[in-house]
């Protein structure tokens, strides 16, 4: 039995593919008011009554009955023969506001493996449609319809690279073409990437990869795959011209890789720019949800991803650009003056200015790759070393080496599951701006919550009287499988949350061209680690047993405290969270400080749970 959201889901793609279809084929029906082909009126008005059936029986929703009557729209304007430019745009915005209403997956999760879809093709396609794509082939004289030829041009500008994967999911009905869902969806995008290419011969891919090189505007505007696979060659001829699209078209279907390859510099502060821009020009329209969500992405897909590398070589001008687009971000939310939100966009415009010439390739060098690559790794691995090693002391203390195990189980699989994510990254998937600042928001506020708890339970222990009771009625409980399983997930998050940061970084840096450098920084900010690992353990096994669980607990609680801060700002530079901007606090990345009211008071309610927590615990030790 096929589940509720299963089948809506399914409905909702037969609707859009049957909209796809009457924008595409109405021309070959109707011209100049005029009914030329009566099969193929009487199917575009079949599958309209069809369409407006079909919304009827969608689940409710608010936008359900507008859709209904837009479909009506669409009916009438078959029934009265309309233009097939008019017919083409009621079709195509009854799909758009179809999906936004009822959204369905639109994309593929990484660029498709075009060979792999060529070698598809062959297998499955090419009997009917032909080696070539464009059906000459006995076979296709014997079926009626006869299959389509992928290399009519004039029929390609009209169909989306989505329309193309949801008829090889789902087939056509009353023709030869049958449903391929058995193959996988990855397979499935492959066979639509390569089907959609043969309409477009090589010489306009190459004139296409000059054109995506070369224009930040074209790299904004497709700025994703979801973008690419929903857009049509007549939509964005409309906006840039004919053969400008269809080069584009050509180089991206060919190379769908192009979209979620990182920008260069230059190109990642221009999409940044320009989103700037578009901010401005939407908030004085009187949008300023719209104009927030746009400064919000100039931030996490314009600038954030260069901010290792402009990290590594001023890191004061980061400071600077955060603090402003903050600050943009709180105006438009405040509904600022106009003027005062366009001097803020302005002020951020110059900063990008400092920003490209402080990474343009001329000022790459080994030197600013390995320092960047040192600190980076340096800061972001001490946190997490510095848990990781308190854990192990206490329990070499604690007489409990059976429990290590666990313990170093947790921050090997943090490490494995890092070089993954690096892996991962770097091939199949685009990591977000705002994913990235989510995952490190949430797991910085998790690991405080943790950190808080554990420092609060150590402090109660820093007593040598309350140790001695501790060893002799609770630890053998304290320490059973529970704890062992929460010693594992604690190294595991402490040290992952540090790794997928870095790893991030990492990718910035290496697309510098100055492996050798990368690695030599890595590796001499992992020296320095062991350094102090070495010397923590050596100290942690010779301090008392009391001042060893003193020491601990501060230095865990100022843990919290800076993870708290540094979860708080990562979930405002997301958006999940507002900015109000306290001037005169000073941005102390160190201790996790923020000039904002949100990310001080974080660190305000983390210390005062800390001292609470001390203070119930030396009472509690005081009266046993």
């Amino acid at each position: 039995m096929v589940a509720p959201a299963n089948a809506a889901a399914a409905a909702v793609q037969t609707t859009w593919r049957l909209l796809d279809y009457i924008a595409v084929d109405y021309p070959e029906a109707v011209e100049d008011g005029r009914i030329v082909n009566p099969g193929e009126y009487e199917e575009m008005r079949e599958f309209s009554a069809t369409v407006a059936a079909r919304l009827r029986e969608l689940p409710a929703h608010a936008a359900r009955d507008a859709l209904i009557a837009e479909s009506g729209r669409l009916r009438a304007a078959i029934e009265g023969r309309r233009p097939p430019a008019e017919i083409a745009a009621l079709a195509r915005g009854l799909g758009d506001r179809l999906i936004a209403a009822f959204p369905v997956p639109l994309a593929p999760t990484a660029a498709p493996d075009l060979t792999l879809g060529a070698t598809l093709f062959a297998r499955d396609c090419a009997s009917c449609h032909g080696p070539n794509g464009d059906a000459a082939v006995p076979m296709a004289a014997t079926l009626d319809p006869p299959p389509i030829d992928f290399t009519d041009r004039a029929r390609a500008r009209e169909r989306s690279l989505f329309a193309l994967y949801q008829v090889i999911g789902q087939g056509l009905e009353g023709t030869a073409m049958t449903s391929f869902a058995h193959l996988s969806p990855e397979e499935r995008w492959a066979l639509a990437f390569h089907s959609g290419c043969y309409a477009y011969p090589e010489s306009l891919v190459a004139a296409g990869r000059g054109l995506w090189d070369g224009d930040a505007a074209l790299r904004a505007r497709i700025p994703d795959l979801e973008t690419l696979v929903r857009l049509t060659p007549a939509a964005l001829a409309a906006e840039i011209g004919e053969e400008r699209a269809a080069a584009i078209m050509a180089y991206l279907r060919a190379n769908p890789a192009a979209v979620t390859a990182p920008a260069s510099g230059a190109g990642q502060l221009e999409q940044a720019r320009i989103l700037l821009r578009q901010s401005v020009e939407v908030y004085r329209s009187g949008d300023p949800v719209r104009a927030r969500e746009l400064a919000l992405a100039a931030y996490l897909d314009g600038f954030e991803p260069l901010e290792a590398l402009l990290a590594a070589r001023d890191s004061g001008l980061v400071a600077r650009i955060e603090r402003e687009m903050g600050a943009l971000r709180a105006a438009i939310s405040g509904n600022a003056a106009a003027a005062d939100v366009e001097a803020r966009a302005d002020a951020l415009q110059a900063l990008f200015g400092e920003a490209e010439a402080a990474i343009a390739p001329e000022n790459a060098s080994a030197a600013a790759t390995f320092l960047g690559a040192f600190t980076i790794l340096l800061r972001e691995g001490l946190e997490a070393l510095l848990v990781v090693v308190a854990m192990i002391t206490f329990l070499i203390r604690a007489e409990r080496r059976d429990r290590l195990p666990f313990v170093h189980a947790g921050w090997v699989a943090a490490l494995a599951a890092g070089i993954a994510t690096w892996w991962a990254a770097s091939r199949f998937i685009t990591i977000s701006g705002a994913g990235r600042e989510l995952t490190e928001g949430f797991g910085a506020l998790l690991a405080a919550a943790i950190l808080v708890s554990v420092g609060i339970w150590m402090h109660s222990k820093a007593q040598a009287g309350a140790w001695q009771a501790y060893v002799r009625d609770r630890l053998d409980n304290a320490l059973g499988r529970g704890s062992a399983i929460f010693l594992f997930g604690l190294a595991f998050l402490v040290v992952y949350r540090e790794a997928f940061e870095t790893i991030l970084f990492f990718i910035t840096l290496g697309a510098q061209g100055q492996g050798g450098a990368l690695i030599g920084g890595v590796a001499a900010a992992i020296f320095v680690l062991a350094l102090i690992a070495w010397a923590m353990l050596r100290l942690g096994r010779k301090l008392p047993i009391a001042t060893f669980f003193a020491f601990s607990a501060i230095l865990i609680a100022v843990l919290g405290v800076v993870l708290a801060g540094k979860g708080m700002g990562a979930l405002q530079e997301a958006g999940l969270v507002g900015v109000t901007l306290l001037p005169g606090v000073p941005r102390i990345d160190l201790i996790g400080l923020s000039p904002t009211l949100e990310t001080l008071a974080a660190q305000l309610v983390t210390i005062a749970l800390l001292a609470i927590g001390f203070v119930r615990a030396r009472r509690s030790v005081s009266a046993t």
